[in-house]
């Protein structure tokens, strides 16, 4: 497919058009879907053949077998980050958990892996990614009395690239890991810069694309082309293979989904019902994959994309088309969750509202009651009404040309990025290990969430700032930050920046002190703000999907690895 732009974010202008009955609105023009009917038109086409199948079985169990054949604690530690960074991790995810308890469990240290900085950051990335609670103290042995990590360990280009990345899974008050992110990343500058390190390109992407911060399919297929390119990690073609096929056979799994999840966004005419808002269905997709990508959960990614296209929609009414009276309207309307409440609603507000209802009242109710978890329906539905009260906010500030407070701002637009109304779904969705504590741990808004919820709005304001102004959409965060502090733009972004560091500490922080529930559940709000870096990593690249989002979504969806 070509990966030609057709609009850039300044061929999107805010005007004033008057509707068939008279009203004056606020519209605006939405680059086309960078898609249309690709993943539709090829849904027949896509069948996984036996032979692949067979031949995946039995790369799975040759892998496998290397868990037993490590022996030393760096070895099997090189080989879970070999098979988490190839995507491999979900086929083993009992191995590498038991592993890893026993190296956080056990006192002994191979002699020659005391003083290896690659191995040590190493162990650090991966334990803390899998929740346990590691000190950072184990990097102090590298840093002099005055607390600087010591010149010589400059010249270990691999174990800077390894304490770079366990830089990341940073908490508050750890100076030492502050001081890592800022001396690594400092180092990797100058080695993207040096052709004659072999490093060079490694540390490039690593800069922008940093392992733990990283949606993971994105992620995966890097590492492979990585692994297959560079002779010093394409040791293994076991691994390698079964990555490659892995990849692909995946690949073909999301295809199938995205035709069926076309088919029903073309059976809705929704695009063509409500112009007015982005026909984004397969970045909706790519969404819903950033939070779950195994295969086990394919009706819950399926179900996760058709919320998310629907909230896309939702927004866009309110931000733009809506009069206040008719987003009132509408508002008050879903909160009584009544069908026989559309008629009071415009036309174009009884699909959006029709649509709604049809999938919760259907499709999620249904799954629900399959689940045996009839409770999870309310907890759905109030998401949903939630979502468009917190809306409705925004829509009066607009309309009243109110600046709140950065406070009051972040109470109101941090929960509408959207990651509340998409939990409830989220949980449903993925069977019978949830409860109703979970859903009401959600409710209560935990950090995990909450500072998910922080960071993802503050990137999405950041990057978006610009285009938010021409759009003359509601006030963000930078401008709430002026406002109220009375600085400049460059000073509230640097500010705002530093808010999402500490958000993402928060992250790490309460990820490690998770309690009962199961992994899956508090991996949701991490994995939401992988997806909103994806997407929000130097232009809002959701609304602007022909740009660079075309070319990363192709490598994930239709770009195969060559075997």
């Amino acid at each position: 497919m070509s990966f030609q732009t057709i609009a850039s974010e300044s061929e999107a202008p805010n005007k004033l058009t008057l509707s068939d009955n008279g009203v004056l609105r606020r519209t605006e023009y939405h680059q086309p879907s960078a898609w249309g009917d690709y993943f539709l038109s090829n849904l027949s086409n896509i069948l996984e053949e036996d032979s692949v199948l067979k031949k995946l079985e039995e790369l799975k169990e040759a892998a496998r077998s290397m868990f037993v054949a490590a022996e030393k604690h760096s070895d099997k530690l090189c080989l879970i980050d070999s098979i988490q960074c190839l995507g491999l991790s979900y086929h083993f995810e009992d191995e590498i958990n038991e592993i890893l308890d026993q190296i956080q469990n056990s006192a002994h240290v191979d002699e020659e892996d005391e003083e290896d900085l690659y191995i040590i950051a190493l162990k650090f990335r991966l334990l803390r990614q899998q929740g346990f609670p590691v000190s950072c103290e184990i990097f102090n042995k590298f840093t002099t009395e005055s607390g600087d990590f010591k010149e010589s360990i400059t010249k270990d280009e691999k174990g800077l690239l390894s304490l770079y990345e366990a830089s990341h899974l940073r908490m508050k008050g750890e100076s030492i890991m502050d001081e890592a992110l800022e001396f690594t990343t400092t180092q990797l500058e100058a080695m993207a810069m040096d052709s004659t390190s072999p490093f060079s390109q490694e540390a490039k992407y690593a800069l922008k694309w940093p392992i733990y911060k990283t949606l993971s399919r994105f992620m995966t297929r890097h590492y492979i082309s990585l692994y297959h390119n560079n002779p010093t990690k394409n040791d293994n073609n076991i691994l390698l293979t079964f990555a490659k096929l892995d990849y692909n056979s995946l690949q073909k799994l999301y295809q199938r989904e995205l035709g069926e999840l076309s088919r029903w966004w073309n059976d809705s005419k929704l695009k063509e019902k409500l112009p007015f808002a982005r026909d984004r269905v397969v970045e909706s997709y790519i969404w819903a994959l950033g939070i779950y990508y195994e295969p086990k959960y394919s009706s819950a990614r399926t179900l996760l994309a058709k919320i998310i296209a629907l909230i896309t929609l939702i927004d866009d009414m309110y931000d733009c088309y809506g009069t206040l009276e008719e987003l009132q309207l509408f508002t008050n309307t879903i909160g009584r969750w009544d069908m026989n409440c559309i008629e009071e609603l415009p036309n174009y507000m009884k699909v959006l509202y029709e649509a709604i209802l049809k999938i919760y009242e259907g499709t999620i109710q249904d799954m629900c009651m399959d689940n045996n978890i009839p409770y999870a329906f309310d907890y759905a539905k109030e998401g949903i009404i939630r979502q468009c009260k917190l809306y409705m906010v925004e829509a009066k500030w607009f309309n009243e040309d109110y600046v709140p407070t950065i406070e009051e701002y972040m109470k109101v637009s941090a929960t509408s990025i959207g990651l509340y109304a998409v939990a409830s779904i989220a949980f449903l969705s993925i069977g019978n290990i949830v409860s109703e504590e979970i859903f009401q741990w959600v409710q209560g808004n935990p950090m995990l969430h909450k500072a998910s919820e922080v960071a993802s709005r503050l990137v999405n304001d950041i990057v978006s700032h610009k285009f938010g102004q021409e759009r003359c959409h509601v006030t963000c965060s930078i401008e709430c930050y002026m406002e109220q502090y009375g600085v400049s733009k460059e000073v509230a972004i640097a500010e705002l920046k530093k808010q999402v560091d500490e958000a993402r500490k928060e992250i790490i922080e309460d990820y490690i002190k998770r309690g009962k529930f199961p992994r899956v559940i508090h991996d949701y709000g991490p994995n939401f703000a992988r997806v909103t870096d994806f997407y929000y990593k130097e232009r809002d690249g959701f609304t602007f999907a022909n740009t660079e989002t075309k070319h990363l979504i192709a490598l994930i969806l239709t770009d195969p690895m060559p075997i």
